[in-house]
């Protein structure tokens, strides 16, 4: 009865505020290039704010005009901005900054980082800009570029490798880039923290041929899966030597939001099925017993029972994963809801009760977070409804009017009153004003690296653009390429779970047949064309040309038989988005015989982002 009236009470509370809602205009084409005008002088502002009163300092204070070093102190919101700068086509910036960050930068500093936020500020935003200035593909090629950016991923990454040594495989949150981990460190962490890590070191493995990166990364999802209970549900944080979960609340937002968004993201950038698999279990379980229509709560990981019904804004990028799975039709009821929040305010609190329908006594803030930003976005590009353009130009209303400050834009620190705090977050220029761009320049045509660009893209949970090209989604492989053959050389393939098939695996509703994925909902054919791999290849086949090694190059359609995929069966053509795969089903087989991964090019999203205690 409880739970009815909660219901009832979520659903009037969105009549009224629709009741309350002023009906805008929708914003038309000429509107829309004067927002996204509008949204690329925001970031200037900011970035040249940055630029001139903190570099090279960490983040800005932007009321003040001063900086400070809030995560390792190595210009931390120039490696965040990077690829932003890439995507509004400003050469000159990007490549001033690539080449200061390769002479300037160094880890060998002593100085104890935050595990998640290292990796997705800081190694996914070298990683992107390395992808980017590395190819001319991309139209922002660098010629002076000899992989400085690589170098500095790889070594920074390796100083990160010592929080990974727990008995649970699940990192610490914290190591010290020049001691490794301190023996008074917390051996608590959140499971974003240890499960937020995959995209970046996956892909580092694949760019430096080393397996250590994508094989610690993945061992700390497994390891926190395993430790799920019997409802398919993961707490809040958990002991990574015991094992042993500390909070027991389960929810999509704070400290565990991106999780579930690595998942997905995972096996749409590497083709690993192992983790389509337990995002679909995991996802399944989340909209069984958090999503209360259209909002979700928080519950007891081992009953079910709702502890927390509550609003925070972490949770406000699922409805953008939720387009990304395909899911689209409660993501445009749960944005809708969030939004509401958004137009009550202005703003976004951290925490909107949804019993008492106020801000949360403490959590009052808005740090100018993307996550709703995000799936505005996302929303818009599945469906062109113009609500999503409306929503947006709300949001660069509430920005400009409630956030500027002299030298960028401020956290307020009560969205109530709109009061003003002296700082400024790197992912606002990374993801928030990113996103905004995004969407307006979709509406007016889009002319983007993202949209028009020679490759599909994965954001990261912290914005960072990452392409799904063969090198990256196919380096599993063992194939030959119209006429290259990929040897894999003396890499050793070690079989794991993904690696294990029959001919049929069911997993929550999900089967796999064939090697074909059979999602128990849909994942959208637009943005997701899956063929099945095998095998393993290091590094890239010598014969590729430049169009088949980035997937640039589109080969006439191969019709594929779809009567006959037994195990024996030796040389399957599948067609592929960007080209077309032979596959080579003898070359190292798995425990079962028939190893069949699912490659994905897909053009991604997202990030649900931090800790609540470190954004």
């Amino acid at each position: 009865m409880k739970a009815l009236n909660l219901i009832l009470q979520f659903l009037l509370f969105l009549l009224l505020f629709s009741l309350h809602k002023a009906v805008a205009e929708g914003v038309t084409p000429e509107e829309a290039k004067q927002l996204r005008d509008e949204v690329r002088e925001m970031f200037y502002h900011a970035f040249d704010g940055y630029m001139d009163h903190a570099f090279p300092l960490d983040e800005l204070r932007p009321l003040s005009c001063e900086g400070e070093d809030t995560l390792g102190g190595y210009a931390l919101t120039l490696i965040d901005s990077l690829d932003t700068l890439a995507l509004l086509g400003d050469r000159e910036r990007f490549t001033a900054s690539v080449e200061w960050i390769g002479k300037n930068l160094q880890f060998d500093i002593n100085k104890t980082v935050s595990i998640f936020e290292t990796s997705i500020r800081v190694l996914g935003g070298l990683l992107s800009a390395h992808l980017i200035a590395s190819d001319y593909a991309t139209g922002m090629g660098i010629p002076s570029y000899d992989n400085q950016l690589l170098d500095l991923a790889e070594d920074l990454a390796r100083r990160l490798l010592p929080a990974f040594d727990t008995p649970t495989g699940i990192p610490f949150g914290s190591v010290n880039l020049k001691y490794g981990v301190d023996e008074h460190e917390s051996k608590i962490t959140s499971t974003a923290g240890g499960g937020t890590l995959t995209l970046e070191f996956g892909l580092l493995s694949r760019l430096t041929n080393d397996p250590t990166f994508e094989r610690v990364t993945k061992n700390a999802v497994r390891g926190l899966w395993a430790r799920r209970s019997k409802l398919n549900l993961v707490g809040a944080h958990i002991n990574v030597f015991t094992g042993e979960w500390t909070q027991k609340d389960a929810g999509i937002g704070t400290s565990i939001d991106s999780f579930y968004e690595y998942l997905l993201k995972a096996y749409l950038l590497f083709g690993d099925e192992e983790y389509l698999f337990i995002f679909q279990e995991a996802y399944s379980a989340a909209m069984h017993y958090l999503y209360n229509d259209p909002w979700y709560v928080e519950v007891n990981m081992d009953s079910g029972a709702i502890v927390w019904p509550l609003f925070n804004s972490l949770q406000a990028f699922w409805p953008g994963l939720q387009v990304l799975a395909g899911d689209v039709d409660p993501a445009i009821r749960t944005h809708t809801a969030f939004f509401s929040v958004w137009k009550r305010y202005g703003f976004t609190p951290e925490g909107f009760n949804l019993a008492t329908l106020s801000v949360q006594h403490g959590q009052k803030s808005y740090p100018l977070r993307p996550e709703l930003i995000e799936s505005t976005y996302w929303l818009y590009k599945a469906t062109r409804d113009p609500r999503y353009l409306d929503a947006g130009r709300d949001m660069v209303a509430s920005l400009q009017y409630g956030a500027r400050c002299p030298c960028g834009y401020c956290h307020i620190s009560d969205v109530e009153f709109h009061k003003s705090e002296d700082h400024m977050e790197s992912f606002f220029l990374a993801e928030t004003v990113k996103y905004l761009w995004l969407l307006f320049d979709l509406a007016v045509g889009p002319d983007n690296l993202v949209e028009n660009g020679p490759y599909k893209y994965i954001f990261t949970t912290e914005g960072h653009l990452l392409p799904a090209t063969p090198q990256i989604s196919l380096v599993q492989e063992h194939c030959s390429y119209f006429g290259a053959y990929c040897n894999h050389g003396d890499f050793k393939h070690e079989p794991h779970a993904s690696d294990m098939s029959a001919d049929s695996q069911e997993t929550n509703g999900s089967r796999v047949s064939g090697g074909w994925v059979r999602t128990g909902f849909p994942l959208d054919s637009s943005y997701l064309e899956a063929s099945p791999v095998s095998g393993l290849i290091k590094g890239l086949c010598p014969g590729l040309t430049h169009g088949q090694k980035y997937g640039i190059s589109y080969l006439a359609p191969v019709d594929t038989p779809h009567e006959d995929y037994s195990v024996k069966q030796k040389d399957t053509v599948v067609q592929s988005h960007a080209l077309i795969v032979v596959s080579d089903h003898s070359a190292n087989q798995s425990l079962s015989g028939d190893s069949n991964d699912d490659n994905v090019e897909e053009s991604s999203e997202r990030e649900p982002e931090h800790d609540p205690s470190q954004s």
